[in-house]
């Protein structure tokens, strides 16, 4: 694993887009595995900043994205495609027929889970895939569990998660319960993963990762047996 460690979130974030660029400057049709969430906020405002002055060009960039709330429609202010439109793809000059989510207003639940899972594959996976990581070690949706899902599937969210997500809401009551996420094998068929991690409540999760042991009770520890993992991490959230 190769750690990049940052003074602040904003050093973080630029570094975060310079690697982002760098992969999609190679491969210009990359495909980019984003997440959601307060931690990328600031990687997505750089890409969206160098796109505007025309150091970056996402034209024929592909996206798929980690997860989507069950029961949400896209354009939901909390839905996660209305997420990733409000703080990048409206700024970027990306094709939107090629950004996917998973439909959490999907019918059969299960059945959206099994076909995305096919189009995430169908398109070679992640060449690059951005995570975050909870306070509990999930990433994505992955929650902590005596067990690791493999493939996409629909999770139910912990109290933890939803307590931590409520800030986004008006109130607790509000989160959905439930979520589509890629599986932990879907994630670690990137073919490179870089983990942001920014702020004192995310010291714990990355401690556990530096233990150097694979336990499904704190899901980003798994990283520790992908080839490229690289972790950006602010001092608030660096433990040693």
């Amino acid at each position: 694993m190769k750690i990049i460690r940052c003074k602040n979130y904003e050093e973080m974030s630029r570094e975060a887009a310079k690697i982002v660029e760098a992969v999609v400057a190679l491969k210009n049709d990359a495909v980019l595995g984003f997440a959601t969430g307060s931690t990328p906020e600031g990687l997505y405002a750089n890409l969206a900043a160098d796109c505007k002055a025309g150091k970056a060009d996402f034209s024929k960039t592909i996206t798929v994205n980690l997860d989507e709330y069950c029961g949400l429609a896209a354009d939901h202010p909390q839905s996660y495609r209305y997420f990733m439109n409000d703080k990048l793809f409206n700024h970027i000059n990306i094709d939107m027929n090629n950004t996917h989510l998973p439909n959490g207003k999907a019918a059969d639940l299960p059945a959206e889970a099994a076909r995305y899972e096919k189009e995430v594959a169908a398109l070679g996976y992640a060449d690059l895939q951005v995570l975050g990581v909870g306070h509990n070690g999930h990433i994505g949706f992955n929650e902590p569990d005596s067990f690791l899902v493999q493939d996409t599937h629909v999770t139910d969210l912990t109290e933890d998660t939803i307590d931590a997500n409520s800030r986004f809401f008006e109130s607790a009551n509000e989160v959905p319960k439930q979520a589509l996420t890629m599986g932990i094998g879907t994630i670690m068929h990137a073919k490179k993963i870089i983990l942001l991690a920014s702020g004192a409540n995310k010291r714990d999760a990355i401690a556990t990762l530096f233990n150097g042991k694979v336990d499904p009770m704190s899901p980003v520890t798994v990283l520790n047996l992908h080839h490229d993992v690289t972790l950006l991490c602010d001092d608030e959230a660096w433990p040693l």
